[in-house]
């Protein structure tokens, strides 16, 4: 028997009598607790209240979603609008399609009406959820593999991910193995939660700035694996709309860093911003972080 690939499952689903149990669904939703469990232990260490960060996370997932797909839909229109496609279909999240972009963009409004309604820093909130979002997000990309899609080139590596012929691209009907970009992108994002958990420890990463350099790190790995995938995309000046996508939010979120750290030196009092008082604490003083070991495992979802 050859074990020179990485099999794919052979379903995704499993049935319940006439339930279907999708893994892609138990991916993102074990991503979802995740973020919120780290996310609460960081917001908590800094002085906040149990419990806020699940409360806010209940509004900002399904607007995270909603704007997931609709980003999936919107750049990729044709299964769904083209000649042979199907537009109900694009209500079908279970399936897979959903946006790390538009996820990020839509979900952060609705963590901004649940960070309102609690009378929170928005800031504050995406500070402590930052290395959990870059976890679930690790968590989530697992679902690609149950749905056998959004691989890479095909490759004769070792590692390569051995895709059953009906997932196949068309043009490729006899190729059987793929970079497994869903695993890079697993494990960069892993390294990226690790990076910013030592970060946000180390120096005065508040007011925005942890959020910031979550985005600016997964970005840079984001760039990457895009550039080994071979579903189809649009395309401008050589460079897939994702790719530009990375190339953009890479540099707005470096701006971000900049520009808070001139204008909010220092580190947020998180008791006094919840009391309304405002106020920082001298950029010298020790950080009241916490940081929580993750451990990186190279063993055993559509995020586009």
């Amino acid at each position: 028997m050859d074990f020179a690939y990485l099999p794919s499952p052979s379903t995704g689903v499993l049935h319940l009598g006439p339930v279907p149990l999708r893994a892609y669904a138990f991916c993102i939703i074990l991503g979802v607790f995740v973020a919120v469990w780290l996310g609460n232990r960081r917001w908590v260490a800094r002085g906040g209240e149990q419990g806020v960060i699940a409360d806010v996370t209940l509004w900002a997932v399904p607007f995270g979603i909603a704007g997931g797909r609709l980003y999936h839909v919107i750049t990729s229109p044709d299964a769904y609008f083209g000649e042979r496609g199907e537009p109900i279909r694009a209500l079908y999240v279970w399936e897979g399609g959903l946006g790390i972009w538009g996820a990020i963009a839509l979900g952060g409004v609705g963590a901004w009406i649940g960070c309102r309604r609690h009378r929170i820093p928005f800031p504050a909130y995406a500070d402590a959820v930052a290395p959990g979002i870059a976890l679930a997000q690790a968590i989530g990309r697992w679902g690609n593999w149950f749905n056998q899609e959004l691989y890479g080139r095909p490759t004769t590596l070792p590692w390569g991910l051995e895709i059953d012929r009906a997932h196949r691209p068309p043009a490729l009907p006899d190729v059987a193995t793929y970079h497994p970009t869903f695993l890079y992108e697993s494990l960069w994002d892993i390294g990226v939660a690790v990076l910013v958990l030592w970060a946000a420890h180390r120096f005065a990463l508040d007011h925005g700035r942890t959020f910031a350099l979550y985005v600016a790190a997964y970005t840079v790995g984001r760039f990457w694996t895009e550039y080994l995938r071979i579903d189809e995309s649009h395309a401008f000046l050589g460079l897939r709309l994702n790719g530009w996508t990375s190339v953009v939010v890479f540099a707005g979120a470096v701006a971000c860093l900049v520009v808070s750290a001139r204008r909010h030196p220092g580190r947020d009092d998180v008791p006094r911003l919840l009391k309304g008082e405002g106020g920082s604490e001298r950029a010298d003083e020790p950080a009241p972080d916490v940081a929580v070991a993750v451990p990186v495992k190279t063993g055993a979802g559509d995020e586009r």
